[in-house]
C-alpha cells in the first residue's frame, strides 16, 4: 500500500508565501515522477509543477517564475515553495507520485486559500 501525506497549506494574504510537503512510503516503491496538482472549486484538477527521477521538472504557465518544486528520491520526499500567491492559486493542493510497479498515487489533499 502506498501513502502519501500532505502537509503546509493554510491562508496566506495576496503576496505571501507557502510550502508545502509531501512524504511517500509504502512497499515495492521505484517512484519515477513526483509532483503537485491543484483543483480550484467547482474546475478540474490541474498540474502545478512536476519533478522526475532524473530531475527534469515541470511548471504550469501560470505559476512560473513564482513557484519552485523540488524532489528528493531517496528520501520520497516532494516539496512546493510558492511565492508571490495570488487569490487564483486558492484550490486544494494534491501530491501525486507514479511508482513503475504499480500506477500512480495521490494524496488527500491541502487546502491553500490566498485572500485578497
Amino acid at each position: 500500500q502506498v501513502q502519501l501525506v500532505e502537509s503546509g497549506g493554510g491562508l496566506v494574504q495576496a503576496g505571501g508565501s507557502l510550502r508545502l510537503s509531501c512524504a511517500v512510503s509504502g512497499n515495492r516503491l521505484r517512484l519515477i515522477i513526483m509532483g503537485w496538482y491543484r483543483q480550484a472549486p467547482g474546475k478540474q484538477r490541474e498540474l502545478v509543477a512536476t519533478i522526475t527521477s532524473s530531475g527534469s521538472t515541470n511548471y504550469a504557465d501560470s505559476v512560473k517564475g513564482r513557484f519552485t518544486i523540488s524532489g528528493d528520491y531517496a528520501k520520497k520526499t516532494v516539496n512546493l515553495q510558492m511565492n508571490w500567491l495570488q487569490p487564483d492559486g486558492t484550490a486544494v493542493y494534491y501530491c501525486g507520485a507514479r511508482n513503475i510497479f504499480s500506477g500512480e498515487y495521490w494524496g488527500q489533499g491541502t487546502q491553500v486559500t490566498v485572500s485578497s
